[in-house]
């Protein structure tokens, strides 16, 4: 929403320590955009904003555009990272960009080598190169093998709530979404998995599972998996396993690849779909990948499999598996930190939201439905949908809930409600940035709360 819908847009004004943070956070000073990747110890810098604003891109400046500059102090929607990317990286990216000539890309046979023992080592994960596809990300495969599994007109199940782009993704095949909701229980989502069965229906070919889930941040179980699997592999529904979080999980939890199933008959029914992207913040290189262990599903994929790599995106991919491991495993502390800094914070300081640590990636799904309430969102709504042309996309409380938090603490944050059946009450905080500027925005939050 770009316009004031009649919410108080100058309630809330920070104090001096607020305005010259913004310095460092948003305007793209020296100090932030020029700050080094790593301590003179030797570590990874996390800590130092690093501004990204006038780099077009969509989790900052897209926010301005929409809001204008004075009204974002923190854009944490979109789910890439804020962070400088591993200078192993740079280094690659740098010394290939000297070679002036951008020439057709021969795929060298080190990126496939890099990926299968990168997931070997860390996972256990045995992929086959011929059983392998590069892609240019994760999206496009998915369009792919649904193409080829799911005609037009059918369904493909989705557990919900669930990420939004693959909403987009069925669309764009002509197929129809057939929402399985999941169930809370203690802040954490479980499977009802006699409703699942349920949501299966003649016309159902293929299951999108996220592992680990976007945006409720399950890690699913080694029972859970392979009780998806059988279920699936019983009514002929191939599994399409998005992984593309799998490297980020919290402390005392643990990712299972569900190719690494012990049951080779479910495994056999699926096909995984990685990529660097959201490990390394690649989103902008257009690199992933898709394996499975049945050459029957992947001989058919390959009809409609035409991909459109790039060298700056393989060469960044190479780099990042060959020399960003110490750079990511310190990554993942610190965003496990962020996840128990954002769970104790909003405990101690923010009653009216509820919020429980996910298990993995990074993001945050808080219950804000005592927001909702405090705020008059529902009846906002309500009022708002009046006028609106009978096909436009209603407004929902959590858009109210959005736009109220620009308006009074400059944060900006996704409404629950784009992620599908049971996004109602919630919303989805990407907290893949330094922890002074998460600090600032969750005070903010509370301040603004406070006063409402």
């Amino acid at each position: 929403m770009s316009t004031n819908h009649g919410l108080d847009r100058r309630s809330f004004l920070r104090n001096a320590q607020m305005t010259a943070f913004l310095g460092a956070v948003g305007a793209g000073s020296p100090l932030a955009a020029d700050a080094p990747a790593e301590t003179s110890g030797g570590k990874f810098d996390f800590d130092t904003p690093y501004s990204r604003i006038g780099t077009d891109c969509i989790k900052w400046d897209r926010q301005i555009q929409i809001y204008g500059k004075e009204n974002i102090v923190a854009g944490m929607g979109i789910a890439d990272m804020d962070f400088r990317c591993a200078p192993a990286i740079s280094k690659a990216l740098a010394d290939r960009v000297k070679h002036e000539n951008w020439g057709y890309l021969e795929l060298p046979k080190s990126y496939a080598e890099g990926i299968i023992k990168w997931n070997k080592r860390r996972y256990g994960i045995d992929i086959n190169p011929d059983l392998m596809l590069p892609t240019d990300g994760v999206h496009p495969a998915i369009i792919t093998v649904l193409k080829t599994f799911s005609p037009p007109g059918t369904k493909v199940l989705l557990l919900t709530p669930t990420y939004d782009g693959f909403y987009g993704d069925v669309s764009y095949v002509q197929c129809k979404p057939e929402e399985c909701l999941m169930r809370m229980n203690n802040g954490r989502y479980s499977i009802d998995f006699d409703e699942f069965k349920r949501h299966i229906g003649y016309d159902t070919h293929t299951l999108i599972l996220c592992n680990p889930q976007n945006p409720t941040g399950n890690m699913w179980s080694p029972e859970d998996l392979t009780k998806i699997g059988e279920i699936c592999a019983e009514h002929r529904v191939l599994v399409l396993a998005d992984e593309i979080h799998c490297d980020f999980v919290t402390k005392g939890n643990k990712y299972t690849p569900f190719s690494t199933l012990p049951n080779k008959d479910i495994v056999k029914n699926s096909i995984t779909f990685k990529a660097a992207s959201k490990s390394f913040g690649l989103s902008a290189m257009k690199c992933g990948w898709m394996f499975s262990t049945n050459p029957d599903l992947i001989n058919r994929v390959k009809v409609n499999h035409h991909p459109d790599l790039n060298t700056l995106g393989i060469v960044a991919n190479q780099a990042a598996y060959a020399g960003g491991e110490d750079w990511l495993n310190q990554l993942v502390d610190y965003i496990d930190a962020n996840h128990q800094f954002v769970t104790d914070y909003i405990a101690a300081n923010i009653p009216l939201i509820k919020h429980v640590k996910p298990q993995g990636t990074y993001l945050t799904w808080p219950d804000v439905s005592g927001v909702v309430e405090k705020i008059g969102a529902k009846e906002k709504a309500a009022e708002m949908n009046k006028n609106r042309p009978a096909h436009s996309k209603p407004i929902t409380p959590e858009n109210i809930v959005e736009r109220w938090l620009v308006d009074h603490a400059k944060v900006q944050i996704n409404a629950g409600t784009n992620y599908g059946l049971g996004g109602a009450g919630r919303m989805r905080m990407n907290i893949a940035t330094s922890r002074k500027t998460l600090e600032l925005a969750l005070g903010n939050i509370a301040e603004a709360l406070k006063k409402a």
